[in-house]
């Protein structure tokens, strides 16, 4: 349940406009929890700190020439306690802030970030100013940490704006970390003792941070034709079914039987391949007839699914199975929750899973 008074932000920072004239950019932080923000008490202990003292551990943000404002979350989430209730209050959070900033950076834990910014992806519709994720491996009290490196680049990315056009120069949800910037919908996590976290195996990085920011500006998405829509529904009624050799119908049946189910994506082999064991399609037949939207994602990390073209697949078509070409299961999850939550006809729902929504598929 969302609450109905919403944290409000808190001012750290204040800068003046260059000697030029020109304004300085105003971005907001919105501070959820995780690694980036822990710091260690008198115990030793990993706790979460009052992250509107983070000027303290990190004077350099003095450095920085905007407007930084912070929004903390009544109470800090370890992401892996996240929950779409969570993403419904942040989309609800930028879009009560978005005409006073120029851009958002969302402080988040990692083993849940990609989820997170696939789902904002969804329910950010007609965005049209940078929503940047990061966090950290390592808290920002500690020497070798990558919390000062991540924020203070992700600070720099959603102030950008293009140098010629003047224009916002990363109008889309993105994930920041180690030294590239990665589609919301497009990353998943693969590392848990490097730096480099996070990974899009079917999307070029829409940046890399070097000594400069370089650009990927062909590859961004374009500026919206309409205003912000915040999108404020989800539907949680929805599995994930990772098919393995060996899997029973027992197990099959358990999880597609489940009552009031409205959606399953389906991790199937290399470009979509499952069992044509006859009792495994009649499961799928089944939960096809009582409505269950049913999207096919490869296990694979890179490539696409590819309907039909082993005989391992054929069948799918036949069945109404929705091909979920090149998607991440993070994004696809998330997807069908959002498509789910607009509450259209089932011809209309499955149409939406199919199609390009945010750049989360490559159509070819």
């Amino acid at each position: 349940m969302l609450p109905t008074t919403l944290p409000q932000p808190t001012s750290i920072l204040s800068a003046e406009a260059a000697s030029d004239g020109r304004a300085v950019a105003s971005v907001l932080v919105i501070y959820t929890g995780g690694t980036v923000g822990m710091e260690y008490n008198k115990r030793g202990e990993l706790v979460p700190m009052k992250f509107e003292q983070i000027r303290k551990k990190m004077p350099e943000l003095r450095q920085l020439r905007m407007n930084l404002s912070v929004l903390s979350l009544p109470e800090a989430i370890d992401s892996s306690n996240v929950v779409p209730a969570d993403w419904l209050l942040l989309a609800r959070l930028i879009g009560e802030n978005y005409a006073h900033y120029d851009g958002f950076v969302v402080l988040h834990g990692t083993d849940t970030m990609a989820y997170s910014a696939a789902a904002l992806s969804y329910l950010l519709e007609n965005l049209g100013k940078p929503v940047i994720f990061t966090g950290a491996q390592v808290p920002v009290g500690r020497i070798r940490t990558d919390a000062r490196r991540n924020l203070i680049t992700a600070l720099d990315i959603a102030a950008a704006r293009h140098p010629v056009a003047g224009t916002v120069r990363v109008p889309e949800v993105a994930v920041f970390f180690n030294d590239l910037l990665i589609r919301g919908n497009r990353a998943k996590k693969v590392e848990s003792e490097q730096y480099d976290a996070f990974r899009s195996e079917n999307y070029p990085p829409l940046a890399r941070a070097g000594i400069e920011v370089a650009f990927n500006d062909k590859q961004m998405l374009l500026l919206p034709g309409g205003p912000l829509r915040v999108h404020q529904r989800l539907d949680d009624r929805v599995v994930i079914l990772k098919l393995f050799p060996g899997i029973t119908e027992r197990v099959v049946r358990t999880m597609l039987e489940i009552d009031d189910l409205r959606g399953c994506v389906l991790e199937t082999y290399g470009s979509g391949n499952a069992p044509t064991a006859p009792w495994f399609l009649q499961c799928l037949r089944e939960a096809h007839g009582r409505g269950v939207q049913l999207l096919n994602v490869s296990q694979c990390e890179e490539g696409r699914v590819i309907q039909g073209q082993y005989e391992t697949s054929a069948h799918f078509r036949d069945l109404g199975i929705i091909g979920g070409d090149d998607i991440t299961t993070e994004a696809a999850i998330t997807k069908l929750m959002f498509v789910l939550g607009l509450k259209r006809s089932p011809a209309e729902t499955a149409r939406l899973l199919s199609h390009d929504l945010r750049g989360e598929i490559t159509l070819v």
